[in-house]
């Protein structure tokens, strides 16, 4: 192992103060907030989603199922592992696994990414091309980008499936970096600039010219259109998630720029900073749903029907459990003061008896019996 690797590897674990460092303390607390979000959220998200039943026809539902997927992976497949990077001594796991999260997270990343340009391109289209776009923007066809989408990031990402290895230090062993510095550069930098650079400026280009369109059109009948406010709310609530994705990864990117091209020193200030930058690249994750929910209503009534469709399947069974003691410890004797007949122009206080057999409504002396209850 190299003097540098093992710098890294006892700083950026700090194990040397691990019994007093805080991060022990504070980041199985913030992960776990995080992770907890992040899956309940995203999980509400691809319910509403595929629920609705209208995502099918959507591209831009579509789009927004697939961030949501590359949100939920990131969550489940990253969170849990990283935080053991900063709460216990060494890497606890195997060596592929040391390989695999740090791929997912730039395959997480990377999907993201695109997945939001895409979605800035694809209302762009929208918004400014209504008619002519419609033969282009079909559900097959962002089928097909979104594979393309994650095709693209297996590929990019592919590189950090032997960036990363375990190497021991001291008496165990730690999850670094084990490419040389010139070829560390080199994906780090490019990284920065496929994953980041390139889909920003795409977003921001494609953003630009929704917002001089919408905003500065002139036209009282525009102006007055329910279609137009539905497409600038849409397209508010898209910027702003885009807004915290950069916001939420450009620390992190801009640390790995400094250790490679600047004066980065190991010592307790930048450990505090690389710890700040991972925390809020992971908790992109989980900002979305929060966004959905505070900014459009659509989203809002799609998760209250969740909720209420969760708590109905609950209270029914609840029922069903009642009804189950109920026929089961009492006599079922009828009520015929409380029977109605069921028939055509025969009514009266007892049961009528059809072609489809007896027939009645009511309530149970004791019991809820065979019928709508009233």
């Amino acid at each position: 192992m190299t003097d540098e690797q093992g710098t890294m590897s006892g700083h950026w674990n700090s194990s040397e103060s691990w019994q007093q460092n805080p991060a022990s303390v504070i980041v199985p607390v913030v992960f776990s907030l995080i992770f907890l979000l992040g899956t309940v959220g995203n999980s509400l998200v691809l319910a509403v989603l595929l629920r609705n039943g209208q995502t099918g026809h959507n591209t831009t539902n579509l789009f927004i199922l697939n961030l949501s997927l590359a949100d939920f992976f990131f969550i489940i497949f990253c969170v849990p592992f990283q935080a053991t990077i900063y709460t216990l001594e060494g890497w606890v796991f195997s060596s592929f696994m040391c390989k695999a999260v740090h791929f997912c997270i730039y395959l997480a990343m990377y999907a993201s990414s695109f997945t939001l340009a895409a979605v800035a391109v694809d209302r762009y289209l929208a918004i400014r091309y209504p008619i002519r776009s419609r033969e282009l923007r079909t559900p097959c066809n962002a089928v097909t980008v979104m594979v393309i989408i994650w095709g693209l990031s297996v590929v990019f990402a592919g590189p950090y499936l032997s960036y990363y290895d375990l190497i021991p230090y001291e008496w165990f062993y730690v999850c670094v970096p084990a490419w040389q510095e010139p070829r560390r550069r080199v994906l780090d930098t490019s990284t920065f600039v496929f994953g980041f650079i390139v889909p920003v400026a795409i977003i921001i280009l494609s953003y630009a010219r929704i917002i001089k369109y919408l905003w500065t059109a002139v036209g009282p009948i525009q102006d007055i259109s329910e279609s137009k406010r539905a497409k600038r709310k849409v397209t508010k609530m898209l910027i702003i998630v885009t807004v915290l994705f950069c916001l939420c990864w450009l620390p992190h990117h801009l640390l790995m720029l400094r250790f490679h091209y600047g004066h980065f020193p190991f010592n307790q200030t930048t450990y505090a900073f690389r710890l700040l930058s991972h925390c809020m690249a992971y908790a992109n994750s989980c900002l979305n749903p929060i966004v959905y929910a505070l900014v459009s209503k659509h989203f809002r009534k799609g998760f209250k029907k969740v909720f209420s469709c969760l708590l109905s399947k609950r209270g029914a069974g609840k029922v069903h459990a009642g009804q189950a003691v109920n026929m089961a410890t009492n006599s079922w004797k009828p009520d015929w003061r409380r029977l109605q007949v069921v028939g055509e122009g025969r009514r009266g206080r007892r049961p009528w008896k059809g072609k489809a057999g007896w027939r009645w409504s009511g309530s149970w002396r004791g019991g809820t019996g065979p019928g709508k209850v009233f």
